[in-house]
């Protein structure tokens, strides 16, 4: 049987830590990476169903997995995947 590596979409929290004048310099900051995460902070929220492999890209797959119901949509994207491959 063969094994494959499967790149899922994942929404996490990552809380930073900002020195700032105000709550918009702070994020503008945050922007442009110049905070510092807060370690142990970073906390798993939901899969990113919002994301996903367009179909249009793998319209075989995305066709078996609609023909079994394992996706209920066949528009855009095969929701929350973002690669699959075999590999040794």
């Amino acid at each position: 049987m063969p094994n494959f590596e499967v790149e899922r979409y994942e929404i996490y929290v990552q809380r930073y830590r900002i020195q700032a004048e105000n709550e918009v310099d702070a994020i503008i900051l945050v922007y442009r990476d110049k905070g510092d995460p807060i370690e142990g902070s970073l906390e798993f929220v939901q899969i990113g169903n919002d994301c996903g492999m367009p179909v249009s890209e793998a319209l075989e797959l995305a066709t078996a997995l609609w023909e079994i119901g394992a996706i209920t949509t066949f528009d855009i994207i095969i929701p929350s995947i973002r690669s699959v491959r075999e590999v040794e």
